[in-house]
């Protein structure tokens, strides 16, 4: 019920694993009263990042990718946020982007995001910040159209890194992708190695061709960033693997895949 003047109380609510979740009124259109309480709440979580230690033990992870020779990423493309409105780990995932942007030095502007759960606040509260949004939902599947692009993709579904890495199959698309996201390594431990090859033939063919650091563990964000690695590709080491592995092209289409874990367009 809404209280006095108009306003929604917040209330909490229990998720698994020891998360908790705001309920909040998600009928605010774009601006107002709502708005602002998003943004309050993504630069806090900002400072709590900053202060707690946690974004400078994972600097050097970010830093790992610009070692090399590889140019920086010029854009950077958001899959899978989620309801940062009303979850504290979505909010906290957003506001390491934040800090990556300005790590890196890309601007705002040259950042997309794309989740079909964003609420119309959400959405607002993402353009207050100069960010972009995906008119559609590409699946993964966008190719980096020769510009290093950073993918921020925290705890999404394996298809989606498969996809995205079929759009960029060759070396030289290859090695101007930077990925953070579930560590690859991670998914070739626990896949059996027949159904990485089935259903996710590209991260299992890219293994062999991957550097990846892995953020820092912190008692704070163990739900928010666990498994969460920098992946990048460079290119010595994707020169190296056998010219076949470039030869098969074929889109996945995951028919025999019983958990996608993603929503496919149209759905």
């Amino acid at each position: 019920a809404a209280a006095a003047g108009g306003w929604r109380a917040r209330r909490r609510r229990r998720r698994g694993r020891g998360e908790e979740e705001d309920e909040e009124d998600d009928e605010e259109g774009e601006g107002g009263p709502g708005t602002e309480a998003v943004l309050r709440r993504v630069r806090e979580a900002r400072d709590d990042l900053l202060n707690s230690g946690f974004w400078a033990a994972s600097a050097g992870a970010v830093r790992a990718p610009l070692s090399g020779p590889a140019e920086p990423p010029a854009s950077c493309v958001c899959y899978g946020l989620g309801r940062f409105g009303r979850c504290p780990a979505a909010r906290y995932q957003l506001a390491f982007l934040l800090l990556l942007l300005d790590e890196l030095r890309v601007p705002p502007a040259r950042c997309a995001l794309f989740d079909p759960a964003f609420s119309a606040r959400e959405a607002a509260a993402l353009r207050a910040l100069g960010l972009c949004l995906l008119p559609e939902n590409e699946e993964g599947k966008r190719g980096v159209e020769g510009s290093a692009t950073l993918f921020y993709m925290v705890h999404c579904g394996k298809a989606l890194y498969n996809n995205l890495l079929w759009s960029n199959w060759s070396p030289a698309a290859l090695s101007k992708l930077v990925i953070i996201g579930n560590s690859f390594r991670g998914i070739e431990e626990r896949l059996l190695s027949r159904i990485l090859e089935r259903d996710y033939s590209y991260i299992a063919k890219v293994l062999k061709g991957v550097e990846e650091v892995a953020l820092p563990s912190h008692p704070r964000y163990l739900d928010t960033f666990n498994d969460t690695s920098v992946h990048w590709f460079p290119l010595d080491k994707l020169q190296e693997l056998s010219p076949e592995v470039w030869d098969c092209l074929e889109e996945p289409m995951y028919q025999d895949c019983e958990d996608l874990e993603i929503i496919r367009k149209g759905e």
